[in-house]
């Protein structure tokens, strides 16, 4: 049943749909035979073909050629290289290549570039193998990892690849968005498979690949497959473009005015979207009964956070917001209104082009250049088309509209003209307006350019890291055959070639020196063990084993213990548990939008406090240089990591940063809001959890039994709490998979997260900070925000009684004690718990007390400890 290879180039009727929506009408349908027990009773390739082919017709689908072109290649062994517009149904092609792996027995793996979309896939493919054949491992998060199907990131099987190499236990890979392959940085991830994995069957996937045939004709010579490039196909639905001269909102009204909807209008920054959006809220954008609807799909979803409120003032008028520095749950909540066609408009970023599922009619780009990260420059053309090919829902519409817009200093010339209309006399005294100096422009030629360009050839970014080259050393065998074949059998020219070379001429040396590596009679070799995970999960976990072996859990220090500490040798701030934690952050990426802030609000405290102090500008300005955010144990960890690099020499591949986020939060005893507040990071609620998760995650795996005070499961336990009470989106995907529906018509509200009580440990954290919150503003004297958050008690005349007493009020590791906490819960059963916080004072008489009262119920509707200050008062 060979099939002929070469480009696609004809169409016909039929209805298609991507994987996760076959997955929504496959659910629940038990009585019939299954993708999986099909494929597997098949005796040969075609039967294979056939029992998926049927599979999918029971479903209401019929292949496109070439999807079936794909899928013939697939099940007859070849390699394929899906290089087909978006909406053309690729991740129905790559549920066929793995029905076609699993029924030959072998062992699947799915990668794509986000996390985001390795998790989505995961659940598609667990509703359609089932979840005892689908796994996913992340770096951060591994779910049923030996199971028959794997769902990556790109990283993780490029590490497997250089561990194991031809031996690996990987007969298939399926690349999605492939097109990152070209990317600077983690191209190379992409590129190492590709190289190292000759056993297994390719299927490379992406809307925008350019030229690829070099990459194909490799991987043929590779594999000793054929390798059959499915390209140059028309879209299902056509393109409609356009160039715009009008403001955004007459547009968006035109648009919508044409039933031209639902709209994604594309921005290339996360205020830009917010901003937009906002804007849109004044213009009728929804009808009274599409407002009612959106109503009632949302009526008890928990908006509890700033931007939480802002998105529900918005998506109530039909608008949306997206992008990836939202919380997941809202980020879902707009795409499953999306889905039901309750939003009419959605504002967001070029996030959306990669992969995640909402139905679009229209989208319209703000702009044709953008910020790299580097500079500011005009759209690739692969940039434009990645965003561009998100318009149109194929079986729904039967076209797609992409409108880009001119440059606003266009816009106000065509604007001013008219306003002219015919009169010559007006028109010729319009003053034309141009691109400001040094702004990136582009207009109505850079338009037409970019519909008619191809995107890009893919440029190779093969990297080597010392990580890379003692994977590949633990390998065994010919460990100098294998590193030559890396550095000169790979896609790269060949001056690069020769950089990469000298690079592991010169890691391997820092290797033997350091006496991980040695080399005699038998070959090279390691001198130690690897663990199973190296370089996979978090690759300065090791190091922080080390660093935390420096702390000494026995000492808390307080009044007169640093002397004591000082000679014992102890090192860190005093408080074991919380530099636990900063050794965990230290370890983590950086979250520059937190970081920036925390610097940001440094400097301004920072200045206010020079000012006090009649320090002059000059003066202040040169000291502001020193001031970042804060940096906790920074020279232990500096020294403790050039230690540690002198036998790891590995270590130095990864970039450690001290920091404080977790631990700030903990110290300021802040809530997810408040933390968020302070920094005002409305717009990056999604990066501040994602952080969290990041560092719940890391300091749960990473810190053994024997490292774990009570202190540190307190913090531990508190901070999972935070996160899940904040968003328990994952948590309910879980559900949802235990328990699926196939209700059109089912709520679009997530259940809430567990009572805040169930995890009693944590709440008694929680209770524990709102008191502490309240000794800390105590000590700096900031009655405003105590008064703020008890307005019924007299902070100032009970903090002047106190003074009156005491010098000072302590906020070091005793004051915060649990043992200064007294938690009295007799009356429980009545919704009330009672705290008496003691006051650590100089004098450490401890005569002073918070009295404070716990409502249980309001605690549960919060999801967070509701306090209540009741008195201030000497014992």
């Amino acid at each position: 049943m060979a099939a002929p290879s070469g480009h696609c180039t004809q169409r016909r009727p039929t209805v298609w749909c991507s994987a996760r929506a076959t997955v929504a009408r496959a659910s629940g349908r038990l009585d019939r035979v299954t993708l999986l027990d099909a494929v597997r009773a098949a005796p040969d390739p075609d039967g294979v073909y056939d029992a998926f082919v049927a599979w999918a017709t029971e479903r209401g689908f019929s292949l496109y050629p070439a999807q079936d072109e794909a899928v013939m290649e697939l099940v007859s062994g070849a390699n394929v290289v899906l290089s087909t517009p978006t909406g053309t149904g690729k991740s129905l092609v790559a549920v066929a290549a793995h029905a076609a792996s699993l029924a030959n027995g072998g062992r699947t793996y799915y990668t794509a570039p986000i996390k985001a979309l390795v998790s989505e896939k995961f659940f598609a493919l667990v509703d359609i193998f089932g979840a005892e054949n689908v796994g996913m491992v992340t770096g951060d998060s591994s779910v049923n990892p030996e199971a028959p199907i794997v769902c990556c990131t790109a990283e993780i099987l490029a590490n497997i690849a250089l561990r194991q190499g031809s031996d690996a236990d990987v007969d298939q890979v399926v690349m999605d968005e492939f097109h990152y392959y070209g990317d600077l940085e983690r191209g190379w991830a992409w590129q190492v498979p590709l190289l190292l994995l000759p056993r297994a069957q390719f299927l490379l996937m992406s809307a925008t690949l350019g030229d690829v045939t070099d990459i194909a004709d490799d991987l043929t010579r590779r594999t000793g497959r054929p390798t059959a490039m499915v390209t140059g196909v028309e879209r299902p639905v056509p393109l409609h473009f356009s160039y715009e001269r009008r403001p955004v909102h007459e547009v968006v009204a035109s648009l919508l005015d044409e039933k031209e909807r639902p709209v994604y209008i594309v921005h290339f920054s996360q205020a830009a979207a917010l901003e937009r959006a906002q804007a849109l809220a004044s213009v009728k954008v929804a009808s009274r009964e599409q407002r009612d609807a959106i109503g009632e799909a949302i009526g008890g979803f928990r908006f509890n956070t700033a931007f939480g409120k802002t998105l529900s003032r918005l998506v109530r008028a039909g608008i949306g917001v997206h992008h990836a520095g939202m919380l997941p749950r809202y980020r879902r909540l707009v795409e499953t209104l999306a889905q039901r066609g309750l939003l009419q408009v959605i504002c967001g970023t070029d996030t959306l082009g990669v992969g995640i599922n909402v139905p679009i009619r229209t989208v319209v780009i703000t702009a044709l250049s953008k910020y790299d990260g580097t500079k500011m420059r005009q759209l690739s053309a692969r940039e434009f088309h990645q965003v561009a090919g998100r318009a149109g829902r194929a079986g729904y519409d039967p076209y797609g509209n992409v409108v880009v817009m001119a440059p606003e200093w266009e816009i106000e010339n065509e604007a001013a003209l008219r306003r002219a209309g015919d009169d010559a006399a007006k028109r010729k005294k319009i003053v034309r307006k141009k691109a400001p100096t040094g702004v990136v422009n582009w207009g109505h030629g850079s338009y037409e350019r970019l519909i008619q360009a191809q995107p890009e050839p893919l440029v190779p970014h093969l990297q080597l890291t010392a990580a890379m080259l003692i994977n590949v050393i633990g390998r065994g065998g010919d460990v100098f055959g294998n590193v030559r074949s890396l550095v000169f059998d790979n896609h790269e020219p060949r001056r690069r070639q020769y950089e990469l070379a000298r690079r592991a001429l010169a890691i391997f040396r820092t290797l033997v020196a350091a006496g991980i590596v040695e080399s005699g009679p038998d070959g090279i070799r390691l001198t130690v063990d690897l663990q199973p995970n190296f370089a996979l999960n978090q690759p300065l976990s090791p190091f922080a084993l080390a660093a935390i072996d420096l702390l000494d859990p026995e000492v808390e220090l307080g009044r007169g213990a640093d002397a004591a500490a000082g000679a014992a040798g102890t090192v860190g701030t005093g408080h074991y548990a919380l530099d636990v934690v900063s050794v965990i952050e230290a370890t983590l990426d950086d979250p520059r939008a937190i970081l920036n802030q925390q610097e940001y609000k440094a400097r301004g405290e920072a200045v206010a406090a020079m000012k006090r102090e009649g320090i002059e500008y000059e003066e202040r300005m040169e000291l502001l240089e020193d001031i970042t955010y804060p940096k906790p144990l920074a020279d232990l960890l500096a020294q403790s990591y050039e230690v540690f690099a002198t036998s790891q020499p590995w270590v130095r591949d990864f970039h450690l940063s001290p920091k404080s986020i977790v631990r700030d939060m903990y110290e300021r005893a802040l809530s997810f809001g408040e933390f968020v507040a302070m920094y005002q990071l409305g717009r990056s609620e999604g990066l501040v959890l994602r952080y969290l998760s990041d560092a719940f995650r890391a300091i749960r795996q990473t810190v053994p039994a024997e490292a774990r005070t009570d202190d540190l499961m307190d913090v531990i336990e508190w901070l999972g709490e935070l996160v899940r009470q904040v968003d328990s989106s994952l948590v309910d995907e879980w559900e949802a998979l235990t328990h699926p529906t196939d209700d059109p018509d089912a709520p679009v509200v997530p259940p809430a997260p567990p009572s805040v009580l169930t995890n009693r440990r944590a709440f008694t954290v929680l209770v524990r900070n709102e008191l502490f919150r309240r000794v800390r503003l105590a000590a700096l004297q900031d009655d405003e925000a105590l008064e703020a958050l008890d307005p019924d008690v007299d902070w100032p005349a009970r903090l002047d009684a106190y003074y009156e007493e005491h010098d000072e009020i302590l906020t070091g590791g005793p004051a915060r004690s649990p043992g200064l906490c007294v938690i009295d819960e007799s009356s429980a059963a009545d919704g009330i718990w009672r705290v008496d916080q003691i006051i650590d004072d100089p004098a450490g008489d401890h005569d002073w007390r918070i009295r404070a009262e716990v409502d249980l119920a309001a605690s549960v509707e919060e999801g967070a400890a509701v306090v209540r200050v009741t008195e201030v008062a000497r014992l």
